[in-house]
């Protein structure tokens, strides 16, 4: 060994560590409506819906009250199907050797990316009123979308972490 110290390996990078995440961050999508919201909303829709449509109905105009009820039925199917988009998330890991990128759709099907860090650079769509738009990961032939559904916030800070967590891995070599 070229060290007295056993636990420094000779080449510097020890091989135990290697594969352990310099970067790791769970992505979710973006929901601004809570559960207790959703029953808020609800409530609120049915309430002006019941009110309009016995309006409606006493003044002899009848049908009204059966397009509310579709009306009531599409905006609590399209809650509930936002609710279980918000069930899908990304998973983004750097390590020394690897990034790793995975999707789960709200479904739980998996899909996953691989990348060599050495040969990877982040490319952004930035826009000066809205903020970061796109946020992408490629290497060679091989492109993938990060953070697809966050917001332009959210986005600029994962882009920071994968920009500065990518530099130091590359640093390492």
């Amino acid at each position: 060994m070229a060290s007295g110290n056993p636990s420094v390996h000779p080449y510097g990078l020890d091989p135990d560590t290697i594969d352990r995440p310099v970067f790791a961050a769970t992505i979710r999508p973006h929901q601004s409506l809570s559960r207790r919201g959703f029953r808020v909303v609800m409530t609120g829709c049915c309430a002006v819906s019941l009110t309009v449509s016995v309006w409606a109905w006493r003044m002899g105009f009848w049908p009204v009250a059966g397009f509310f009820g579709l009306d009531m039925l599409a905006i609590y199917a399209a809650l509930k199907v936002s609710f279980r988009r918000g069930r899908s998330f990304e998973e983004v890991m750097i390590s020394q050797i690897e990034i790793l990128l995975a999707r789960v759709s709200h479904r739980g099907e998996r899909r996953e990316w691989r990348f060599n860090p050495l040969w990877t650079k982040i490319e952004t769509v930035e826009d000066d009123e809205y903020g970061l738009q796109r946020l992408t990961l490629v290497s060679r032939r091989q492109q993938a979308l990060v953070a697809r559904d966050a917001g332009p916030d959210e986005r600029a800070r994962i882009a920071l972490g994968l920009t500065t967590a990518l530099a130091q891995v590359k640093k390492g070599y």
